[in-house]
C-alpha cells in the first residue's frame, strides 16, 4: 500500500505511486470563443468604420468638385433676356456728334466716319460751355432714359470706354460728346465684333436640368 493512501482505505480508492495528483482548474473554452468572436466583431466594425471615412473624405475614388456633388443629369441652358432684347440697328439711330477737345474738324470726321457704319448724323459741331474741355475720357453719349438699353449700348459699341448718362430730353436722338482722351473711333472690325456680341449673345447656362 502506499503510503499516500489514507489508513482504512484501499481498493479502487488505493493511491498507487508516492506523488500527490496535481489538481487543475478546469479549462472554460466556451469563454474563450465567446471573447474571440466578439474581438473579431469589434475589429471589422472599427474597419468598416475607417472605410466610410477615407470614403466620404475622397469622394469614393471620383474626383471632388468645388460645386459639390456631380449630377448625372445634363444641364440645359436658355439665352439670357438680352438676347431676347430688341436693339435698334445703326440706320435707326440719329446721333448728334459735339466735339469737346481743343482740336477743329474732329466732330465733322467722327461724324463721316459713324455714317459710313449706318448711323444717321443729326447736329454736327462744338460742344455747349456745360461739355466743352470738360468731358476727361474718350467720350459722354447722352440719349433719353429710353435709349439707356437701346440706342447708347448700341452707338457704344463704336467707341471704347465712353461713358453712358441719361438726360431729361425728349425724342430719341443722342449726342456723341468727344473728350479730351479721343484719338479716334474703335476699329470697325472689332466694333462689328462688338456690335454682333450685343446683338446675338451667347445662351448662358441656368439652373435647369434635364434627366
Amino acid at each position: 500500500m502506499s503510503m499516500l493512501t489514507p489508513p482504512g482505505m484501499g481498493g479502487q480508492y488505493r493511491i498507487r505511486g508516492n506523488k500527490y495528483p496535481r489538481m487543475r482548474r478546469p479549462r472554460h473554452r466556451g469563454r474563450l470563443v465567446v471573447l474571440g468572436v466578439a474581438s473579431v466583431a469589434v475589429l471589422g466594425v472599427l474597419g468598416w468604420g475607417t472605410l466610410q471615412l477615407i470614403d466620404v473624405f475622397t469622394g469614393g475614388g471620383r474626383k471632388a468638385s468645388a460645386a459639390g456633388p456631380k449630377s448625372d443629369c445634363s444641364t440645359g441652358a436658355t439665352p439670357s433676356p438680352a438676347a431676347t432684347a430688341s436693339l435698334p440697328k445703326p440706320a435707326g439711330i440719329t446721333v448728334n456728334v459735339f466735339n469737346a477737345t481743343t482740336r477743329s474738324g474732329l466732330a465733322k470726321q467722327t461724324a463721316d466716319e459713324l455714317k459710313k457704319r449706318g448711323f444717321k448724323i443729326g447736329d454736327v459741331g462744338n460742344a455747349t460751355k456745360e461739355y466743352d474741355k470738360k468731358v476727361k475720357g474718350t467720350g459722354l453719349l447722352l440719349g433719353p432714359t429710353t435709349a439707356q438699353n437701346s440706342s447708347l449700348p448700341v452707338l457704344a459699341t463704336q467707341l471704347k470706354g465712353a461713358e453712358l448718362r441719361a438726360d431729361t430730353r425728349e425724342g430719341k436722338d443722342v449726342d456723341l460728346v468727344l473728350g479730351t482722351q479721343f484719338k479716334a473711333l474703335t476699329k470697325r472690325v472689332d466694333a462689328d465684333k462688338a456690335l454682333a456680341a450685343l446683338t446675338n449673345p451667347k445662351p448662358t447656362p441656368t439652373d435647369k436640368q434635364s434627366c
